[in-house]
């Protein structure tokens, strides 16, 4: 990475600019203000995570950086977090985003603003960037979305493919951590500690909202942009890595909007492009740069004469659990869907073979619950052991057809889909579908993975118990550019288990798949000479970071799965947040521990349980913050069960607990 400090305007930080909102609510901002002797305009970055303390160590490497070419750069906090008043009892609220076209038309208000607002960000960011842009405020002229999504519901972490995640308690417990932090005095003054009681007492686990809407319903479709794409006016550029599990929405967000956009999807993980954990990175800054000055400043940058669409196409690469490269190419498409994209549809068919003519028969699959072991991650950071190892683990559990070894490569860009004829003994199942890359060594390469509750077949808004007689279901995989060398297979597996990405059905549901008639299609792709002209990316660079010093975590859970072949019970460790941070230039320290555990019987369905635990200090000169809390969910073949216990400290006395149980009934999941 390069740290650049040449910039043509010199920048002055603004550690809290007060944006007050039409109640009266003010909300907390970050500015970094160029030196210029006329109005510029805006970008805004619009999240919870506690500009403050929280991304203050990636926050001006960004925002610096563009300040320093002629932009008023805004890192603002959401309602109830961080150092602005309120309260937040949800993601992606019709209140966050009201409050938000609030905020945009007071920065275009502004003396050194002038008149044009523009929103960048990744993650939370990302999706009420769209949020924002779908309700048109009149001063938003153009959106950056990294790592988001058009559908709060299927490709989120709460329901995906309607088979209920893995995330969606350990998002839960996240979010509560970060709920019972207080502002900081030195920002918001000496009512400081009353705002911090007021959100302690107002934090409730958002798993109970989530867990309370097992379907598609309102609640979901509520900013979910793919409810009405048309409703986004302004120009989106939408960027992603193929190790995140975003990616997806890029290709559905250029096929969908109709408005100026562009897609870039790269090898990474959950990360902005300058910055990753999976190499190869790029110049980002200088591309948002080039997109801000075209459509803020009117320069010729020549983006929008370039690919709607440019991919990292990844050469195959053996199993492993952990990647810091992904060795590939670039490719682009001038639209989206491409017309250069082809169909090929493979049959299942007798024998486990996969291709050929297709041949009558019929197959069977009732998965063991460890299969999902070799899973890894769903939503991936880059680190240690978050991707699937070799798949002939899982596969043994699953029902895998294999092609003849490739005579000349293929590859693939876009989403594969798995059409299935079936019937099933149960009236609740789901199914799991991996895309694999086998070596001539057999060594098998997860290349993307679709999940569906097959109660869902139909609709995830209204879902119906399976028939007693055959049906149909198409599963969408991921989306994904892979080049299979020739001498490899390709195979797809299916399993009715995959824990603990999915939540198992009540029921060992047994699938009887129609051979011949059930097939796979894969989106093909040949090679093009244009690729070879795109313009290259320039290095990663950003500005001079905050100061922060990271101190070693020496109790960091591992991530570790294991399983115990004599009483059939696996449990599944994912570390979380475990860290200490120290930020001398506002003398605060933030310690963090956390961890999920996934656990599951053999045999057993409804042994499936779910628990995560959170230790966050807060230390400050005026007061050392303390969280901790305790959540677990069971289930039984009618409701799921969670239990939340939480403690908060000042000073390191207990100054606040409380306890929830909730029993919520399983809706067809």
């Amino acid at each position: 990475m390069i740290t650049r400090t040449d910039f043509p305007h010199s920048v002055r930080v603004v550690e809290h600019l007060a944006i007050p909102l039409p109640d009266g609510t003010v909300l907390s901002a970050r500015a970094w203000l160029p030196d210029t002797a006329t109005p510029v305009p805006a970008i805004l970055e619009y999240l919870p995570y506690r500009k403050r303390d929280g991304t203050r160590a990636r926050d001006q490497g960004i925002h610096m950086y563009l300040a320093g070419h002629g932009y008023a750069c805004i890192r603002l906090d959401i309602r109830g977090m961080g150092d602005s008043q309120g309260l937040l009892h949800d993601e992606y609220t019709q209140t966050e985003q009201q409050d938000g076209v609030a905020a945009i038309a007071w920065l275009a208000s502004q003396p050194w603003c002038d008149g044009q607002v523009a929103m960048i960000g990744i993650s939370w960011s990302g999706f009420n960037g769209l949020q924002i842009a779908a309700l048109q405020p009149p001063a938003l002229k153009t959106i950056i979305t990294l790592g988001s999504t058009d559908d709060r519901y299927a490709t989120d972490v709460h329901y995906i493919g309607g088979c209920l995640s893995k995330d969606n308690v350990d998002w839960s417990a996240t979010m509560m951590a970060q709920n019972d932090l207080p502002p900081d005095p030195a920002i918001v003054g000496p009512e400081w500690r009353q705002m911090w009681l007021d959100r302690i007492a107002a934090n409730e686990p958002w798993s109970h909202i989530w867990m309370s809407h097992q379907r598609r319903d309102a609640y979901w479709q509520q900013g979910s942009v793919c409810e009405d794409f048309s409703a986004i006016k302004i120009p989106v550029y939408a960027v992603s890595g193929w190790a995140d599990n975003y990616s997806e929405s890029i290709p559905r967000l250029l096929a969908g909007l109709t408005c100026p956009r562009l897609g870039l999807i790269g090898p990474w993980a959950h990360s902005f492009p300058h910055d990753v954990t999976v190499a190869p990175a790029i110049g980002w800054l200088d591309e948002a740069l080039r997109w801000f000055d075209h459509w803020l400043k009117g320069a010729d940058t020549g983006i929008m004469r370039e690919p709607m669409l440019r991919a990292w196409m990844q050469d195959p690469v053996p199993p492993r659990t952990c990647y810091l490269e992904r060795p590939g190419r670039w490719v682009g498409e001038p639209c989206w869907p491409s017309p250069h994209v082809k169909p090929l549809t493979l049959p299942l068919n007798p024998g486990n073979h996969l291709g050929g003519p297709a041949t009558p028969g019929t197959a069977r699959i009732c998965s063991p619950l460890w299969v999902g072991a070799g899973a890894g991650e769903v939503g991936r950071y880059g680190e240690d052991a978050d991707w699937p190892g070799d798949q002939r683990i899982d596969d043994a559990g699953s029902l895998v057809f294999t092609t003849e070894p490739l005579t000349q490569p293929l590859e693939i860009l876009g989403a594969p889909q798995l059409h299935l004829t079936f019937s099933s003994d149960k009236p609740w199942a789901l199914a799991a579908v991996r895309v694999n890359d086998v070596a001539p060594d057999g060594t098998s390469t997860r290349v993307c993975l679709g999940v569906l509750n097959l109660t869902h077949r139909i609709s995830h808004e209204h879902p119906e118990p399976l028939p007693q007689g055959e049906t149909e279901a198409t599963i969408d995989l991921d989306d994904i550019a892979h080049h299979f060398p020739a001498g490899h297979r390709i195979a797809v597996s299916i399993s009715t288990t995959y824990w603990p990405i999915a939540w198992p059905s009540p029921d060992l549901a047994t699938l009887i798949i129609a051979l011949g008639t059930s097939h796979l299609t894969l989106p093909t792709r040949q090679p093009r000479p244009e690729d070879a002209q795109l313009r290259p990316f320039g290095p990663p660079a950003s500005a001079p970071q905050t100061p922060v010093i990271y101190h070693p975590s020496e109790d960091k859970l591992p991530r570790r799965i294991t399983r115990d072949l004599i009483t059939g019970r696996m449990t599944v460790d994912f570390p979380r947040w475990t860290y200490q941070m120290e930020m001398p230039d506002i003398a605060t320290t933030t310690t963090s521990k956390g961890y999920a555990r996934f656990e599951i019987t053999d045999g057993d369905p409804l042994s499936a349980e779910t628990s995560c635990e959170y230790h966050v200090t807060l230390h400050r000169p005026e007061v050392t913050a303390g969280h901790h809390s305790r959540t677990r969910m069971t289930c039984d073949a009618t409701h799921f069960h969670l239990h939340t216990a939480l403690q908060v400290t000042e000073n390191g006395t207990e100054i606040f607990t409380r306890s929830w149980a909730r029993s919520i009934p399983r809706d067809h999941l």
